[in-house]
């Protein structure tokens, strides 16, 4: 039986696995990898081409000499559902086998094409009885299947499948953060994921359908350039700067787009803070590739008058030789959702 866990991201442009063994003084990761996707192979977070997606993984697993094949995978984008739902008590396993008679007429999709599942936050007594509050999750089956799919194809072992949004808050809760309420926003490259955790609990999740790809396509599609080039002048000019007169309508696109996605982030704070009068979050932690865009944390600190700090994933975990982070220094918060899921079991 396996003695280390590894958790398998499978993003827009690529893919990512972490290698977690539980210690003494808590997790270690132990290997690391990542291969670029080819474009298109996986689009809005769901894999498209799987003939594109299969040797990326087996190139990922050639690569990062990982110990075994038995992955945690994770799920997370428009066709998954997270809200709040509050039923009477009941055991987990009584109440999850009667999801789908709770939940059938409040769905958007047929609940037999629905996997449900429920992550309890809290229980309550009243008038009616004793009532336990969680947050529901509804995934379509066929943006699951997609994932485990691909992977097995490639002679992986899926053997648990988690919620991203879990997986990024399970990441940030080994530390201090864990007594706090906090914001974490992992921006991808074509999704954008954000869950409000009050001590270690996560009272909101929303998946936004924007990310770091979407500022390179405007500006590749506005300047008739490739993204390639476009990936290159967004990380240039970044956000909120002046430039010189040649890259100023490169900046204006990445403004308007940055924009937008500043917004849905903003009112997605503003949405919590209506539902939970003075509890607010108290700091917004940034995670993802679409993250190091120049100027975006000051940007979304003066939108939400919230600090906002970039994470620091490795305070908290042991990094062994063998994981062969050095490439990666300066954007190691793009692991934070392969890490997360690998500690759904490590720790």
């Amino acid at each position: 039986m396996a003695t280390s866990v590894i958790g398998l991201d499978i993003g827009t442009t690529r893919v990512r696995a972490v290698e977690v063994q539980r210690g003494r003084n808590g997790p270690t990761v132990l290997r690391y990898a990542e291969v670029p996707l080819p474009l298109g192979a996986v689009r809005d977070s769901e894999v498209a081409d799987p003939d594109g997606v299969v040797p990326a993984l087996r190139q990922l697993w050639a690569h990062g000499k990982f110990h075994h094949r038995d992955v945690v995978m994770g799920v997370g984008n428009q066709r998954v559902m997270v809200r709040s739902l509050s039923v009477p008590w009941m055991p987990m396993a009584q109440l999850r086998a009667s999801l789908p008679y709770q939940v059938q007429d409040t769905l958007p999709v047929a609940v037999e094409d629905a996997l449900l599942d429920f992550f309890p936050t809290g229980e309550s007594d009243g008038p009616e009885g004793r009532t336990l509050h969680g947050l529901l999750v509804a995934a379509t089956r066929d943006t699951v299947q997609a994932n485990i799919s691909v992977a097995e194809t490639a002679g992986l072992r899926p053997i648990l499948v988690d919620l991203n949004a879990f997986a990024l808050m399970r990441v940030h809760m080994l530390g201090a953060l864990a007594d706090r309420t906090v914001a974490l926003v992992d921006i991808g490259a074509a999704s954008t994921n954000v869950v409000i955790a009050e001590h270690g609990v996560p009272r909101l999740v929303r998946t936004l359908p924007t990310g770091g790809q979407n500022v390179t396509n405007a500006v590749a599609a506005a300047l008739s350039i490739s993204a390639l080039e476009a990936e290159g002048i967004k990380r240039q000019v970044g956000v909120g700067f002046a430039v010189p007169t040649d890259l100023e309508s490169a900046a204006e696109v990445i403004n308007q787009v940055t924009q937008s996605m500043v917004e849905a982030i903003r009112n997605t704070f503003v949405y919590y803070a209506g539902n939970n009068p003075g509890r607010p979050a108290e700091l917004v932690v940034l995670t993802g590739g679409g993250a190091y865009l120049n100027g975006l944390g000051q940007y979304l600190s003066s939108a939400t008058r919230m600090s906002v700090v970039m994470a620091d994933l490795f305070s908290t975990v042991s990094v062994a030789r063998s994981a062969a982070l050095a490439p990666f220094q300066g954007v190691e918060s793009t692991l934070a959702v392969a890490l997360g899921l690998a500690l759904a079991v490590a720790a």
